[in-house]
């Protein structure tokens, strides 16, 4: 029985592992794709990040906030993560994937999520299972969650109804002041 009970815990850590593996991947394959094959690789992406978010906030998220101790605040610090990436997830998606920028914002998204991905697993799951959640009840919830969510999408959030209001950033400032600067360069 207790083999079971442990099996069945997982479930939750399971499936969101699985979503883990499953945009780490992605982001390696946009690494090494042509570009004639990363604006599709991109799509994809934010799509699984944009579900795998939702139902962290709306279900797992919500459940560690009432039962976990979390003296170092990493919910804090989870919730912050996941408000960059939908900002660069928002940007993405209102970009056409030939901008001199859409490259470079997809890779610092994906360095954010690896990075969120590493403390989730290494930090966050091992403090929610000293709690008393039923993973197996939860879990539930969350696959007809996510189920729901890539049938019929996943709401605009506030992070992209700020990006579609104001716009996206356009070129680096650096990019744009390199043209009236004068370098000092060393002397001959």
């Amino acid at each position: 029985m207790p083999a079971n009970k442990k099996t069945r815990r997982e479930t939750v850590f399971t499936m969101l592992k699985a979503d883990h593996d499953k945009v780490k991947k992605l982001f390696d394959k946009f690494e090494k794709a042509d570009p004639s094959e990363k604006k599709e690789i991109a799509s994809q992406t934010l799509e699984e990040l944009k579900v795998h978010a939702s139902i962290e906030e709306q279900l797992l998220y919500p459940a560690l906030r009432q039962e976990m101790n979390d003296e170092d605040g990493l919910m804090d610090e989870a919730d912050e993560e996941h408000h960059v990436a939908k900002f660069l997830i928002a940007e993405l998606e209102e970009m056409q994937g030939d901008e001199d920028h859409w490259e470079a914002k997809f890779t610092v998204l994906a360095e954010n999520v690896r990075h969120h991905i590493k403390e989730e697993e290494g930090e966050i799951f091992p403090e929610a299972k000293k709690t008393n959640i039923d993973f197996v009840t939860l879990g539930e919830q969350m696959a007809e969650l996510k189920q729901s969510l890539l049938r019929g999408g996943v709401p605009k959030d506030a992070e992209a109804e700020m990006v579609r209001k104001s716009g996206l950033r356009g070129d680096s400032p650096a990019k744009k002041a390199q043209g009236s600067l004068e370098v000092p360069l060393k002397a001959a």
